[in-house]
């Protein structure tokens, strides 16, 4: 039988993996085939399948897009109105944030349209189109042209994606870009045309003690009080298509927008959410987990713990640091956090156990159907992973250190040196032409020398401690060497000596550019040593990773066969999915039950107004105990703020929109609950929980305390 209708047979099988009630982060284009879309309507949804995704006219895919790089975002109104989370929306409120204007205490809210704030780098991406393109790889694959290990490569896909492109009827349309990626551990591809708008503004943010309330000690957590919201707005040109930044441009005449529902919501109540997870790896064996665990989670843990302790203790001390250091601490810290409690979650939820069931299970199946390739893949890829885990760890390490921790002496003079060397005075020349930007790049807005000294003395005597002598980059021979180990003398020079520390040393080395001074230059060894390390770690794992791929490909196109006949999904790759559970409390320990939803009242429980991360601004204060919280109020008088739903979400999914069985917008999902952070992994429906901020709350928060009821009236809002 041909190899390639053997795959197609097997992947019959392979979207029909039996899973629990709630979980999925299902593909749109494959509801109908996978039958999900008669789950949804058994558990609430009253909408059809073609009204969440039609390939062929608007549904509500088409107010659903990627906010910034790593979130999602929908379409609230008519005239390109962004709901998004806080959180995703920080780096811009940073961005925009001084000391003269500190938008992250104080929150920022546009009164018309020419204040809302133009943001450099910001971007909004909707799903233009998707198509399958199985065939075409699985073609490419039988005529040699790939083999198959080339075919999960992002060199091969994204060459592909531009044939495609230039093929398709899309090929002249402005801001379409294509991206194809693998499914199923590569027994299917899809293709994706993106539309990027680049013009992207913000309109609204709340005060970060409202938006970010609870901050570090309730992150993950429930019950939670956060009105986690941004609000920002798409501009284009004159015909709607995406143009830079001008300040002709209009906002965009969407094609869908969601209507907005402050009915309320009881338990039990259907719940979707459609959005861009991130990444899931659902299908680890037992080796890959205790991998993660080992090699990822607890090196990433111990240095950003340390790191924050430095930036935690100087941002404290001064607003400045504070502000610049603010999206920072932020992005490290939550990783930080969710690695702690992966760890825990991995123990506590037998993780290990449920993994090691199934791959027992899968023997069983294996040896049943006498199939070779099922029978020794589990055992092929602990083999694999006994040689990946160090070198994974000794990645973690080097990329948690000197590439995410230490911002400074990142740049390599490797070229400029070979050009003086060989006296190529043309070439040289054109490289320094180069060097005021590159300062200015290092010492940006965002930046401060003096913190990241402290962060280097705190890390570079931390990686000696977790790395062995002989793994370590060479920089640590000139440490012992030169500096007799003295980390604190050593770093002291760098930061005071090389080129880059300072605008004094640079003009110094532009008016003299020497080998000599180069070669010194305690940072470019620094960079060469660093990037050298780097490089080798990526060669090694290169092809033990290619090996991982195929045997994933033929362990989960097994599984597929092993579990018919229910449907089942992908790991998430930040592709649009949906999942669909409904609002459900929880029991996460013996004697403790959780409702599923919070109210104001407890934000002024928290309230402690010597902690920042629980302060709550006067004029909401008082708007809650006279409970002026207009039409948002709960039949009973109270004002929700969160709730729970059963939806399997991860990181990516932030600031989608939770929507309810007619499709209406209820919330935005912004979190998970710390009992289920092992669900990347494994998906415990008795656990898993997605912490939604309540609508009802966000826009309370927007009309009473942003006074801003002129983005009220953009809304389609139904009672």
């Amino acid at each position: 039988m041909n190899r390639f209708r053997l795959y197609g047979m097997a992947l019959v099988a392979l979207i029909s993996l039996s899973v629990k009630a709630d979980e999925g982060m299902w593909l749109l284009q494959l509801m109908k085939q996978q039958h999900s879309i008669d789950m949804m309507k058994k558990q609430g949804l009253l909408l059809e399948a073609e009204d969440l995704y039609n390939p062929n006219g608007v549904s509500l895919k088409d107010a659903v897009g990627i906010f910034g790089g790593g979130c999602t975002g929908e379409i609230i109104s008519p005239e390109g109105l962004i709901l998004t989370n806080h959180h995703c929306g920080y780096a811009s409120i940073q961005q925009h944030s001084s000391v003269e204007h500190d938008y992250l205490t104080d929150g920022f809210w546009a009164m018309s349209r020419e204040e809302e704030l133009p943001t450099p780098g910001l971007k909004f991406t909707f799903i233009e189109r998707i198509e399958d393109i199985t065939d075409i790889v699985n073609a490419k694959i039988a005529a040699k042209e790939i083999t198959e290990a080339e075919s999960f490569t992002g060199t091969f896909l994204t060459r592909l994606a531009k044939e495609l492109h230039a093929k398709s009827d899309l090929k002249n349309k402005k801001g379409i870009v294509p991206k194809a990626l693998p499914f199923y551990a590569g027994n299917k591809f899809y293709l994706f045309y993106q539309k990027v708008y680049e013009d992207v503004r913000m309109v609204a943010a709340p005060p970060s003690s409202v938006g970010k309330f609870g901050g570090e000690t309730d992150n993950w957590m429930w019950p939670r009080h956060t009105c986690d919201f941004s609000m920002f707005r798409i501009y284009a040109d004159a015909n709607g298509d995406p143009a830079s930044y001008s300040a002709f441009n209009v906002p965009l005449k969407t094609k869908k927008h969601l209507t907005i529902s402050i009915r309320g919501l009881e338990e039990g109540d259907y719940a979707m959410i459609m959005g861009f997870p991130g990444s899931t790896s659902r299908y680890l064996t037992v080796a890959e987990v205790k991998e993660r665990m080992e090699s990822v989670n607890e090196p990433r843990i111990r240095i950003r713990g340390v790191r924050q302790d430095v930036l935690k203790e100087l941002m404290n001390a001064s607003d400045k640091i504070r502000i610049q250091y603010a999206n920072k601490y932020a992005g490290s810290s939550n990783y930080w956090k969710n690695s702690i409690g992966m760890n825990k979650a991995i123990v506590d939820n037998d993780v290990l156990g449920t993994k090691a069931e199934q791959e027992a299970k899968f023997a069983a199946f294996a040896e049943e159907k006498g199939n070779a390739d099922y029978a020794s893949v589990v055992g092929e890829i602990e083999e694999a992973v006994a040689k990946t885990a160090p070198l994974n760890y000794r990645m973690t390490c080097l990329t948690e250190t000197f590439f995410s921790g230490i911002e400074f002496g990142r740049v390599r003079l490797t070229k400029l040196r070979a050009a003086l060397e060989e006296k190529n005075d043309s070439l040289a020349q054109a490289i320094l032409k180069d060097f005021e930007q590159v300062y200015e790049q290092i010492h940006n807005k965002d930046y401060d020398h003096e913190v990241d000294r402290k962060v280097a003395k705190a890390l570079f005597p931390l990686y000696a401690e977790m790395v062995p002598a002989e793994q370590r980059p060479y920089i640590y021979n000139v440490i012992a060497d030169k500096y007799k180990g003295d980390y604190d003398k050593f770093v002291d020079d760098m930061y005071d000596k090389s080129i880059f520390a300072n605008r004094e040393n640079l003009d110094k080395f532009m008016k003299k550019p020497t080998v000599k001074a180069i070669d010194r230059d305690l940072a470019a060894q620094y960079a060469d040593a660093t990037w050298e390390a780097y490089e080798a770690l990526t060669d090694s794992l290169k092809s033990l990773q290619g090996e991982l791929n195929l045997l994933h490909k033929t362990y989960i196109r097994g599984l597929g066969e092993m579990k018919l006949p229910q449907p089942s999904y992908p790991d998430a790759n930040f592709t649009l999915r949906l999942t669909y559970g409904n609002v459900k409390s929880y029991n996460p320990r013996d004697g403790i039950h959780y409702k599923y939803y919070t109210t104001t009242k407890g934000v002024l429980e928290k309230e402690d107004p010597n902690n920042r991360e629980f302060i709550v601004p006067a004029k909401l204060k008082e708007l809650i105990e006279k409970k002026d919280f207009g039409r948002y109020a709960m039949p009973n008088g109270e004002m929700p703020t969160c709730f729970l739903s059963t939806n399997d979400i991860t990181g990516g999914n932030s600031g989608s929109p939770v929507l309810n069985g007619r499709g209406e917008l209820i919330g935005a999902a912004f979190d998970g609950n710390w009992e289920s952070l092992s669900g990347d992994i494994n998906f415990d429906d008795g656990l898993q929980r997605c912490i939604n901020v309540d609508i009802r709350y966000i826009l309370f928060i927007l009309e009473k305390l942003g006074n801003c009821k002129h983005l009220i009236d953009e809304m389609t809002i139904v009672e």
